[in-house]
């Protein structure tokens, strides 16, 4: 009887086993190429955030000042403004952050030359990486200087990734901008509405990104585009 009993525990063992590898094997093949342009790459798990360097809390993406070095990102917006009375203070912090957020997956949602959304398949290769335009244009003015566009190249990126609404890789051109004047980006049209009509919903899948909004922010500005873009 004992036996039969260790063969019936084996036997669950192995089916139960059977049974959830291809479950797991599916789960790890779904994913997207940056931009939510469907290259199958699974999504990287978030590092974890760096400190903030004015009150050493875990930054909040959502608050950042931009700079010709790139965005500086803070735990509230308290801070911002006792950064920028002595920013050499904290130069080290800012390094340290940023070496930090090097670990993080991003994606350049912003033209360097014209402030308007990228386009996926207009791009150029840069020191190995690709930067991306919104039109031949655009793409055109960079070749000719691209030193020009550095500071701008530098805060074109964006740390959410993911649609909160469908799990997703975002899309560059579907965006909603809050009444604090940040872009929240979607996979596609519809969900940026979703959001806006449900925002408490699909708020906490922003802060798992790094990104904690306030219920007032999360209202979009006058000028928002509800995820149209230009």
């Amino acid at each position: 009887m004992k036996s039969f009993a260790k063969h019936l525990i084996i036997g669950l063992v192995i089916a139960c086993g059977l049974g959830l590898t291809p479950l797991m094997a599916q789960h790890e093949g779904h994913g997207h190429g940056p931009g939510g342009h469907g290259k199958g790459h699974k999504a990287a798990a978030p590092a974890a955030l760096p400190k903030c360097p004015i009150a050493n809390e875990p930054i909040n993406l959502a608050s950042k000042l931009k700079t010709d070095d790139g965005p500086v990102f803070f735990c509230c917006d308290g801070c911002i403004s006792r950064y920028q009375k002595n920013p050499a203070k904290f130069a080290s912090v800012v390094a340290d952050q940023r070496k930090a957020l090097a670990k993080r997956a991003k994606i350049q949602v912003i033209c360097p030359v014209s402030g308007n959304p990228v386009s996926d398949d207009i791009f150029v290769e840069s020191d190995g990486q690709k930067v991306h335009f919104c039109c031949k244009d655009c793409l055109k003015k960079y070749k000719n200087n691209p030193s020009d566009y550095s500071a701008a190249l530098a805060n074109s990126y964006t740390y959410q990734t993911m649609c909160p609404v469908m799990d997703e890789e975002i899309n560059p051109s579907v965006f909603t901008t809050t009444a604090k004047g940040e872009n929240i980006y979607f996979c596609c049209k519809g969900c940026d509405k979703k959001f806006v009509k449900n925002s408490g919903k699909y708020a906490p899948k922003l802060v798992s990104q790094g990104y904690t909004f306030e219920p007032r922010d999360l209202v979009p500005s006058k000028d928002d585009h509800s995820g149209h873009g230009h």
